[in-house]
């Protein structure tokens, strides 16, 4: 057992706040991921534990301070993450997304990393996996990510517009009020990505659309970024119509979670039926999340580990 005083360059109140989390729980997890005991919270530090978690520790302190003086802000995942990776021998960097508001945004766990590569990699991806894993809320960062490098000249946001137990029919307005609560998702992440006044810009152009899956035959789109969430709800024709949409330049993300399908019964779903056909192909890749991979509130997962089991249950029954 060692102790090392570390010494950081002067440190603000709210750099030491952001830095070590409320009430200091992430230097409490800090602790706890290396094993050592960090005693101070200004610019001098004293750290005890074995020589070589305090080296871990300290690398993974001036890295997080590194950030905060960035104007990043420091989250819970994040800590774990980094801590992650450093125990395994990594270097500890995370993969950043580039958007307009915030500076960057970052995966949350190696899944997320993954999927990120995955899309860096082929031109069309699928992401099938339960809510809250950050299948939608980052292939839409990539997307902006693209348009805000320049690299796509624009973003189409698809959705199904499918009843989850109430009928469009009976739902007030003309029919773009009626299928305004489906896309609703996708505007609130665009939202946290981009400016408002920038995000009305592009929408009034046509440099981001969001639109049904209905609304896409026909089109091709080319130098596009183009993501279909909740592919579980798309016919096997829809599938296949919106697939042959994609042109030159153009790259595709493909959402969804088979175990909330709300097609109607004997209709096949064209993401399942999709999963079947393409995998081999090269330049289509599938991603898979699993229920440890949610980054929502802990019992999220507890959520769907339940779900699973009574479903598992019905099936042996």
């Amino acid at each position: 057992m060692g102790n090392i005083t570390l010494k950081l360059s002067p440190i603000t109140q709210e750099e030491s706040i952001n830095l070590w989390g409320q009430h200091d729980e992430f230097m409490r997890q800090m602790e706890k991921e290396f094993n050592v005991k960090i005693i101070g919270r200004g610019s001098a530090l004293s750290i005890a534990g074995k020589e070589e978690d305090i080296e871990k520790a300290i690398s993974l302190i001036k890295k997080l301070l590194k950030e905060v003086r960035k104007g990043e802000r420091i989250t819970r995942e994040e800590v774990k993450e980094v801590s992650r990776r450093m125990k395994e021998g990594k270097s500890g960097e995370v993969t950043r997304i580039e958007v307009f508001t915030r500076r960057f945004i970052r995966p949350k766990n190696e899944a997320q990393e993954k999927y990120i590569k995955q899309i860096l990699e082929n031109d069309i991806v699928f992401s099938i996996g339960p809510a809250g894993t950050g299948k939608t809320y980052l292939s839409m960062a990539m997307a902006v990510n693209f348009l805000k490098a320049k690299r796509v000249n624009r973003v189409i946001l698809v959705r199904p517009a499918v009843e989850a137990g109430e009928k469009l029919g009976f739902l007030p307005g003309d029919l773009y009020q009626k299928i305004s609560p489906y896309l609703r998702p996708l505007y609130d992440a665009l939202y946290d990505m981009i400016e408002a006044d920038r995000l009305k810009e592009y929408l009034e152009r046509g440099i981001i659309e969001i639109a049904p899956l209905a609304y896409m035959r026909g089109r091709t789109f080319n130098d596009s970024f183009i993501v279909l969430d909740e592919a579980q709800n798309s016919t096997s024709e829809q599938m296949k119509m919106f697939l042959t949409r994609l042109g030159f330049d153009s790259k595709v993300v493909i959402t969804g979670d088979i175990t909330q399908v709300d097609l109607p019964k004997k209709t096949v779903s064209g993401l399942i039926e999709a999963e079947n056909i393409l995998k081999g192909i090269n330049g289509v890749s599938f991603m898979y999340f699993s229920e440890k991979d949610v980054v929502r509130h802990p019992l999220v997962q507890e959520i769907v580990r339940a779900y699973e089991r009574a479903k598992k249950q019905s099936s042996e029954a």
